[in-house]
């Protein structure tokens, strides 16, 4: 594909980054190590997903906004297996958001500047707020919204709000397909 001769796909301990289909990595953005994204993901100016040290996997149609961090808890005496960093479908991660060692289900909103931390579990269909924190090793109930710092849950979701997930995930694959479709030669 034309755009992966623009991005910064590093290998690192034996490990380059595996690409799905129709994938979009800004040149700007930095993906190294053992990490997967599955087909339709993007992601945007000035992200880090950084598996060095454990994988990572961002599963179809999620999108990983500008600026955010994507890393994992390495093994070692305090940790002996680590923790992976892996994340769903559909999926939307905020701008700024830090997602470090956690598990992120399916249909996911992570706000703008919010950090989810080590052996954190966050169900399927869960907002969490801007600039919430979710403590380690903490589970986010599927369907509620959270908040605040540290993370509490606050309301379930409406149905409104349970389809917004799908409406994201979407919207970011058409806006990924336009940039795509810029990056073609003509």
């Amino acid at each position: 594909m034309p755009q992966n001769t623009q991005i910064h796909l590093r290998s690192f301990a034996g490990h380059t980054p595996r690409l799905g289909l129709r994938v979009l990595v800004d040149a700007t953005a930095v993906v190294l190590g053992d990490v997967e994204l599955g087909d339709d993901v993007s992601v945007w100016p000035q992200a880090v997903i950084r598996g060095d040290m454990h994988r990572i996997r961002i599963g179809a149609r999620s999108s990983v906004q500008d600026g955010s961090v994507l890393h994992i808890t390495h093994a070692g005496p305090y940790n002996p297996d680590g923790w992976p960093l892996l994340i769903g479908a559909d999926v939307t991660i905020g701008h700024n958001a830090t997602l470090h060692g956690c598990t992120i289900g399916n249909r996911v909103l992570v706000g703008m500047g919010a950090t989810v931390m080590d052996g954190a579990i966050v169900e399927d269909a869960v907002v969490i707020g801007a600039c919430a924190l979710v403590t380690p090793g903490k589970t986010l109930r599927s369907g509620y919204l959270y908040a605040g710092s540290p993370a509490r849950e606050v309301r379930p979701l409406s149905q409104k709000e349970l389809d917004y997930f799908t409406y994201s995930a979407a919207n970011y694959v058409r806006l990924k397909d336009q940039h795509l479709a810029e990056l073609e030669p003509n």
